[in-house]
């Protein structure tokens, strides 16, 4: 935990010294104090391939959101089969989405859909696993252990904690990810700094109670403290890991979580919830964050499929849409890369309950920015849409993609917890028809 701290050797934050400027915590398993932590990450990052100034933002639809609904409504398959909220026309020539996504289907020609995404594990847990880290583990839906390190992990192990120049986590988590997201075998030190978790409480500043008789106070403490801190000499005799950790409290990264910065327009344009994350991580990307996980959840639909749909698109629809066009619009598009799926689609026939159950052989992707091939629907779907009828999209292909847009070598290998050298990615290729 970082406090700011008064007592000891001065009396109050007009006379900081160094030893008790900073009062720096455990963070969490391993209990390494925060300038450890970001100098072990940074000495990481020293032997890792220099990589790209760009940033992924995956959005994750947990539960399997039903492809069909989605974005391949398929309205030529039987009735039985076809999207039970129908269709509507993109800005793509010829091509349509499911009928509760038109705001998505208006910057669409933003975007690129992948309709041939499939795997093998129809776990929550499972595929989860597989799609995140792009390695099949068959045994952590009954409890077993991540084997595989997510994308993030994997980048913050490559780049190093955060970003040195704005103190920005190199990888930010807006909610929980069953089994995947983790760093497995790469350590807890490349986990994920997590959004609404201890580690951004941990960014808040304490102060002695009798220092914080009121807001007023407390306000006028913390401008002081900063202003000292910034002109004084004692913060040139601190380690640069120090400095971080200093910059990690009062620098660039609680200022990129603050959405209030943006205008009001640009909030409402986002609208609540899911579209407050979203511009969140648009502003971290913009300081210097490599990746960030949005989880929005109630998609394993089951029964009354239409309803749910109709309840829950609105605000995906909304703050997709006003993502897609906010990074174009910044020009942002080269650099940011936006990932939109689940752990698997849903199965092709409506069962009785007016619903659809787990269904890994076939699901969907889409995509916007991170400099790819947008505009275009990539792979097609089986006439009942059950399975790709064109070259099969896997996760290891998705995940080469990722790596590309990171400038991450796909030849990467870590230590495994055996001693022996693995490969990060060992079978995907990137696809094609997004950077040919």
């Amino acid at each position: 935990m970082l406090n700011l701290i008064t007592s000891g050797r001065t009396q109050n934050c007009e006379g900081l010294s160094r030893r008790n400027f900073l009062k720096v915590g455990t963070l969490g398993a391993g209990a390494l104090t925060l300038p450890m932590l970001l100098q072990a990450r940074a000495n990481a990052a020293a032997s890792g391939q220099v990589t790209k100034d760009t940033a992924v933002v995956w959005l994750w639809l947990s539960g399997g959101p039903t492809h069909v609904e989605t974005f391949d409504p398929k309205m030529t398959a039987p009735s039985e089969y076809r999207s039970l909220t129908g269709e509507v026309a993109t800005s793509i020539p010829g091509v349509t989405i499911g009928g509760t996504l038109p705001q998505i289907a208006s910057v669409a020609d933003k975007m690129a859909l992948v309709r041939s995404f499939a795997h093998t594990n129809s776990g929550h847990a499972g595929g989860t696993h597989f799609v995140m880290t792009g390695y099949d583990n068959k045994v952590v839906d009954n409890g077993g252990v991540p084997s595989r390190p997510s994308f993030g992990s994997i980048l913050s192990r490559v780049r190093g904690a955060s970003n040195t120049a704005t103190g920005i986590p190199t990888y930010v988590r807006m909610g929980e990810i069953r089994a995947g997201g983790g760093p497995a075998f790469l350590g807890s030190a490349y986990g994920p700094f997590d959004q609404e978790g201890q580690a951004r409480k941990n960014m808040s500043i304490s102060l002695p109670t009798e220092r914080m008789e009121n807001r007023r106070n407390l306000l006028t403490s913390l401008d002081a403290a900063q202003r000292h801190t910034e002109a004084s000499t004692q913060i040139e005799g601190m380690s640069k890991f120090e400095q971080q950790a200093f910059n990690l409290m009062f620098g660039s990264a609680p200022k990129a979580f603050d959405i209030s910065k943006e205008s009001p327009a640009t909030r409402e344009r986002y609208g609540n919830q899911l579209g407050s994350q979203l511009l969140a991580a648009r502003r971290l990307c913009e300081a210097g964050c490599g990746f960030v996980t949005i989880s929005y959840g109630g998609w394993d639909m089951h029964g009354n499929l239409a309803k749910s749909m109709e309840r829950t698109s609105p605000q995906l629809d909304r703050a997709v849409s006003a993502f897609v066009e906010d990074v174009q619009q910044r020009d942002l598009a080269e650099k940011i890369l936006l990932v939109i799926s689940g752990e698997f689609g849903r199965t092709p026939r409506v069962n009785k309950n007016g619903g659809r159950d787990h269904w890994a052989p076939l699901s969907t992707l889409a995509l916007s920015g991170g400099g790819l091939r947008m505009g275009q629907v990539v792979g097609e779907s089986a006439p009942k849409v059950d399975h790709p009828a064109s070259r099969t999209i896997t996760p290891q292909d998705l995940m080469a993609t990722i790596f590309s847009v990171l400038g991450l070598d796909g030849q990467l290998q870590f230590q495994s917890p055996s001693g022996r050298p693995t490969y990060m990615l060992d079978k995907g290729k990137p696809i094609a028809e997004l950077v040919g």
